[in-house]
């Protein structure tokens, strides 16, 4: 498991000793499911140059996550305009 900081540790703790109730209904999860829908929805295609290091990089990257590389390079450019692209504190 990734190293995880006092925060994440409290929520996982938390969620592993049953502590979490649903309090959605069925109006919040279809208003939900509908926001996941829009946010993954892929409806533009664009072309993108990259350095061949570059693009070797985020295929190993990808390949060790286990998804396409594509897919990776779609969550990140999310993550980055959504602002949940943070960096790395190593």
């Amino acid at each position: 498991m990734s190293k995880l900081d006092k925060d994440e540790k409290d929520l996982l703790d938390s969620f592993e000793n049953n502590e979490w109730q649903s309090v959605a209904d069925v109006s919040r999860l279809a208003q939900i499911r509908g926001y996941a829908k829009a946010t993954l929805a892929k409806d533009k295609k664009i072309t993108l140059r990259l350095s061949s290091l570059d693009l070797e990089a985020i295929q190993t990257r990808a390949i060790e996550e286990g998804i396409p590389y594509q897919t990776l390079i779609s969550s990140i450019l999310h993550k980055f305009v959504t602002g949940r692209l943070v960096e790395s504190q190593d």
